[in-house]
């Protein structure tokens, strides 16, 4: 059987062409370190690292939205943390007020400073985070709480804030609003807040306001308050705990990710490169 001539050249030409394919090929995977360039290459490899690609896109923005809310948790706490320390000022001045021994102008000089307590929790409650909200102003409006024309202090936030979603189906509430955190609590004349005890407490060391009890229920409801903000802390650290637990969760998934797309996609260069030189020694006998 007699092969034709052109066969004959044709054979080596195309043998060369695939060897030349290959020898590009081998030297753009140690180029590039990748070994998966185009869905040719391995389609199933290629739909791995598709999948694993959305994964890692979906989980960096589930890290940022961690980093955001444990800013916005830390940031409460630290409001907070100022609040109680002011609040437990305020009930040392009650006890001290509430001495039998108290001058008129003893009495006097604790006025300003709770007047001064509650200006400095005004401007604390009124703290705003990074993205320029009002901690504890709820969903919307420029400020929690606001100076009303009689003077009291009241609640202006409106609204719940929008939850931060920090995982596939999980969500959290990085900051409490106002109303709920210096709100509602149980005083001795029934539901009030933080400000209304303050301001009573003030009333109560007003010249002529010896001897109205008022000192005795402002000690009480202090105690309330407290309790209350203590609460407000203790969920607010709950949830900084878990955002940390999430942020760990994250950067372990990303770890064994890395893994499992490294071994679907990088290439051995030691490998690679004897390889290259075995196609590169063919090439040059063809």
């Amino acid at each position: 059987m007699r092969v034709p001539t052109n066969q004959r050249f044709d054979r080596p030409s195309l043998l060369m062409a695939s060897l030349n394919s290959q020898a590009d090929r081998l030297q753009t995977q140690i180029a590039t370190g990748k070994k998966i360039l185009a869905p040719s290459d391995s389609a199933s490899g290629w739909q791995q690292l598709s999948g694993l690609k959305r994964a890692t896109a979906n989980d960096d923005a589930y890290a940022s939205n961690i980093k955001m809310a444990q800013s916005l948790l830390k940031s409460s706490d630290t409001a907070l943390d100022s609040i109680e320390t002011q609040l437990q000022r305020a009930k040392a001045f009650a006890v001290q007020a509430n001495s039998q021994t108290m001058t008129p102008q003893g009495r006097a000089a604790i006025l300003k400073e709770v007047e001064a307590i509650i200006t400095d929790l005004l401007g604390t409650v009124n703290t705003k985070d990074s993205r320029g909200q009002p901690l504890f102003g709820g969903a919307a409006g420029d400020a929690a709480f606001a100076r009303q024309p009689n003077g009291s202090i009241a609640y202006v936030g409106s609204g719940t804030p929008a939850p931060i979603p920090v995982g596939d189906g999980i969500d959290i509430a990085a900051t409490e609003t106002g109303d709920r955190a210096f709100g509602g609590i149980a005083g001795s004349k029934g539901q009030t807040d933080m400000f209304a005890i303050l301001s009573a407490f003030a009333a109560a060391l007003q010249p002529g306001a010896e001897g109205s009890g008022g000192i005795d229920t402002a000690m009480k409801d202090l105690d309330a308050a407290l309790d209350q903000v203590g609460s407000t802390r203790t969920s607010i650290g709950a949830r900084a705990f878990r955002m940390d637990l999430e942020a760990d969760r994250l950067d372990e998934v990303n770890e064994t990710r890395e893994t499992t797309r490294s071994g679907i996609e990088d290439v051995n260069p030691a490998t690679a490169i004897a390889e290259l030189q075995k196609t590169l020694t063919i090439l040059q006998a063809t």
